[in-house]
């Protein structure tokens, strides 16, 4: 990367965005940049933070666009968005953040990638937890903040910055992204319906796993269990590592799983040398087991001894916004998650039943598109896995503008749920939500705030614990 290149990063406070602009600034670049949330006000300490670390912000109307920068994009390059069209008058060259993150992944002489519908996230955690403590030096870039690197001097650590050799990088289906990617080591940890049709989600993860030296697999997803016997019967004599819950076929197993109030145990055996170890885990639910079996089978092909890494495994803390506990006031515990799909919903609401007190869900749509794509799943969903005494509370999705089909909102999926014979209520806001869940909560109850895309939602939850 030239040194001497300065960087715009349009909409710089992204979750995607921030740590790459830490890994590009890290490699001697000058980072500059915008964002819409900076201009409304929203989560000032972010701003604060990113000018301390040198980044000189402009507000989102192009007046901080020179001709000699790479204007960084998100996915989309909108000619709406005033620094993409200043850029655009000025002659800057524009990227997308998928173009420059793959560039960067790709340049790396070894490289780890994880794709799949839920999981990423703390896969990504995970593997970069234990190899930065096994002495690698990761660099890692990651769609959220990694508690385990989190301090006062790093309060947004969604990057690690280590060497140029070995780059760990959560990479996405849900732009088509995922194919620009080059992986040494492709993890997928499940493929189900979110953004894009199956026939989409089966070509993008194939070609995925299909350029890897080595492809970690779910055998527990019938996706990704076709996609691990469809590498191993197509005679290119790539490495397939396969893993599953209770499986013994699999290459890594994980039987006996007890659940903990705040984390899980389980006997994991490794079939290619017959070792049977005890794990622990400090993150809740089956599902963050399956996470683990993801990151040790990517660690296993950077050749990291197995008792290593689960001894590593038992430090690692978590992803913020994944079933985070803000905090417990009155005999009522307050939740953060990300939780925005059905299959992560559904982890969620499991892994919190494992235990008693009712639930009172606050779910955010992130947008109209998934409501509609996913009606019926998530109707399904939680109508399945609430209990007759849980309530849901769903304000209108987030909405900037534009031409969205607006046809299907939040009550269609309330509706819905109520008749399943579950409660649910819409409200034409979130603080109106906030409001009826301060008039329903009782102790015993678990208030759940869901929702992805807006990082407002953990100040709104914090505000809810202080209220109680």
């Amino acid at each position: 990367m030239d040194q001497n290149v300065s960087y715009f990063f349009c909409g710089i406070g992204g979750s995607g965005m921030l740590p790459l602009a830490m890994i590009v600034q890290a490699r001697g670049a000058v980072i500059a940049g915008s964002d819409r949330a900076l201009d409304q006000g929203r989560t000032p300490e972010k701003f604060d933070w990113l000018k301390a670390q040198g980044v000189a912000l402009s507000p989102q109307d192009g007046s901080g666009i020179r001709a000699d920068q790479i204007v960084v994009a998100t996915g989309a390059v909108e000619d709406t968005v005033p620094d993409i069209g200043a850029a655009r008058r000025l002659g800057a060259t524009i990227v997308t953040r998928p173009e420059l993150l793959s560039q960067i992944f790709n340049a790396a002489p070894t490289s780890v990638g994880v794709a799949g519908t839920s999981g990423k996230s703390t896969i990504t955690g995970m593997i970069a937890w234990i190899l930065d403590q096994a002495g690698r030096a990761p660099t890692v870039m990651n769609g959220a903040v990694m508690r385990n690197f989190a301090d006062g001097d790093h309060p947004f650590a969604s990057a690690l910055i280590g060497g140029a050799d070995l780059f760990v990088a959560e990479v996405d289906e849900s732009d088509g992204s995922i194919a620009r990617y080059d992986p040494t080591v492709a993890v997928v940890s499940n493929i189900s319906l979110d953004h894009k049709s199956m026939e989409e989600l089966r070509d993008l993860f194939g070609g995925f796993t299909g350029r890897a030296s080595t492809a970690v697999l779910n055998l527990d997803n019938p996706e990704t269990a076709a996609l691990a016997q469809a590498m191993v019967d197509d005679g290119r004599g790539r490495s397939v590592r396969t893993f599953a819950l209770g499986n013994d076929a699999a290459d890594l197993a994980a039987h006996d799983l007890q659940p903990l109030p705040a984390g899980m145990t389980f006997d994991l055996t490794e079939r290619a040398s017959g070792d049977r170890l005890a794990v622990t885990l400090n993150v809740p639910g089956a599902h963050n087991v399956a996470n683990a079996l993801a990151a040790l089978g990517a660690v296993r092909a950077l050749d990291v001894p197995l008792a290593e890494a689960v001894a590593l495994l038992a430090t690692f803390t978590g992803i913020k916004r994944r079933m985070e506990v803000v905090g417990t006031a009155n005999g009522i515990t307050v939740l953060d998650d990300f939780a925005h799909n059905p299959d992560k919903i559904a982890a969620t609401l499991k892994t919190l039943h494992a235990f008693d007190g009712r639930l009172l869900i606050l779910f955010q749509p992130h947008g109209f598109g998934p409501l509609k794509l996913m009606k019926s799943e998530f109707i399904e969903t939680f109508a399945g896995l609430m209990r007759p005494d849980d309530v849901l509370l769903m304000p209108e999705p987030v909405y900037y503008g534009g031409t969205t089909d607006r046809s299907v909102g939040s009550e269609d999926i309330a509706a819905g749920v109520r008749a399943e014979g579950r409660h649910a209520e819409a409200l034409i806001d979130r603080a109106a939500c906030g409001e009826r869940l301060i008039e329903l909560a009782r102790p015993g109850d678990r208030i759940v705030v869901m929702g992805a895309r807006d990082d407002t939602l953990s100040s709104f939850a914090a505000d809810l614990l202080a209220r109680l």
